[in-house]
């Protein structure tokens, strides 16, 4: 009876969130052929880059706690009191990292002349993901609560397109992209932090010696695992404004097609988003096989048809200027291909194995390939747009075979009843 009531809230939880998913699919498909058109290669490619770099800084702040303080939620959602305390840690700690950064911020704007003149641009785009970092996206993930996620999300979304359309109408406008963002991400902080207090009850308490730099060791982990992930993310954006200059075609060309990646990859995350804390309570394995075997035949199929079309797509898609974009997008498709595993052999399934740190690990390993990669490719001359692209795919492939391989030799613990440990404290 109880295993029956955890599929359901698993199944409500998988609903809420590819709710959340196709309401960003369907607000993507309105704002960012809009934004393309009117800001064009150039200023899309600006505002691309300024978001690429305050990826770095939503990492830092959020220091792994969404997936880590998501965890120790699921595990103490009878406990208020201990709920209370990881809540607080983890609001403290973001405060603390947001001062940090920053100070980094203002430096590094202050000692670059490409960033000290857009310095507003990178003011508002990190006002924007601070605020966001706040919202308690990891208690209701640990309660699996996704209903007040999703319908929070998709008021500033629908908020966002609102604003898009009334007032973006010149390429000089660009910075309306992160100021509109910063005011729904504030509204829904106030919104969230009521809920939180009124309704479920959870305030801020006092927090023993050493309880603060627990919880922030307990994460970093997840932290490193994440800040790895970004390498081929955010930084191959900037590695391109760098060598282009942030306001290069080629660029805008870039955060356009991985743009449209990062989305079709979305699409796989509400899955693996629900079934991780339903995987640490029931380590329901034969349920994560069944989910795979489904999913991965149209995915291929997918990116197959996706790959022959890619150019006119993207003329349709963004507008004529983006055509050249079909083939960035073309070399990107494997990754898409491979994400669902990816996404389902990682903590869904390493951390009720008791072997989160080589979710962790895996990410680490492609970081040190992509870096290696790109580090190749600017000696010999050879760093290009394309040659990034291979670069990255190769580097998503490690992740892969990495959690397969681990997987694979640790496929007795599918047996046993209880994992050895839920999170990595390494």
């Amino acid at each position: 009876m109880m295993k029956d009531q955890n599929k359901k809230r698993l199944l409500h939880n998988t609903f809420f969130l590819y709710c959340l998913t196709f309401s960003g699919y369907f607000f993507s498909l309105i704002t960012v052929p809009y934004q393309t058109r009117v800001l064009g290669p150039e200023f899309y490619g600006k505002v691309g880059f300024a978001l690429a770099m305050m990826a770095y800084f939503r990492l830092i702040i959020d220091f792994g706690f969404i997936l880590s303080a998501t965890a120790d939620i699921a595990k103490h959602r009878d406990n208020k009191q201990e709920m209370a305390k990881i809540y607080t840690a983890v609001m403290y700690a973001k405060a603390l990292l947001t001062a940090i950064s920053f100070a980094i911020l203002l430096a590094v704007c202050y000692f670059v002349p490409t960033l000290r003149q857009d310095m507003f641009l990178y003011v508002l785009a990190f006002s924007s993901v601070a605020v966001s970092a706040f919202l308690p996206d990891f208690l209701y993930r640990g309660l699996e609560t996704m209903k007040r996620i999703t319908i929070r999300t998709v008021t500033i979304q629908a908020f966002f397109v609102l604003m898009i359309f009334l007032f973006l109408k010149t390429p000089q406008q660009y910075y309306f992209v992160p100021l509109f963002t910063l005011i729904g991400n504030a509204v829904a902080l106030i919104f969230a932090q009521m809920h939180v207090s009124r309704k479920l009850k959870i305030k801020f308490v006092r927090l023993e010696k050493g309880y603060l730099w627990k919880t922030v060791r307990t994460s970093s982990p997840f932290f490193f695992s994440r800040i790895a992930t970004t390498v081929y993310q955010a930084t191959n954006t900037l590695f391109l404004g760098m060598i282009y200059s942030p306001g290069s075609a080629m660029v805008g060309m870039y955060v356009a097609s991985d743009r449209l990646v990062g989305t079709a990859n979305s699409a796989f995350s509400p899955i693996a988003d629900s079934l991780y804390p339903y995987m640490i309570k029931n380590r329901d394995f034969r349920l994560l096989k069944k989910i795979i075997l489904i999913i991965m035949p149209p995915v291929i199929i997918g990116c197959i048809v996706l790959g022959i079309f890619a150019k006119p797509f993207m003329a349709l898609f963004l507008g004529p200027d983006f055509y050249d974009a079909g083939a960035i997008l073309q070399l990107l498709l494997p990754i898409i291909a491979i994400t669902p595993l990816v996404y389902m052999l990682g903590f869904p399934t390493l951390s009720p194995m008791g072997l989160a740190k080589h979710a962790n690990n895996s990410t680490i390993v492609s970081a040190v390939v992509q870096i290696i990669g790109v580090s190749t490719l600017f000696i010999t001359g050879s760093f290009t747009v394309y040659t990034l692209c291979l670069v990255t795919v190769i580097s998503q492939f490690t992740v892969l075979i990495y959690r397969a391989i681990v997987v694979w030799k640790n496929r007795h613990t599918f047996s046993q009843k209880e994992p050895q440990t839920h999170v990595s404290k390494a």
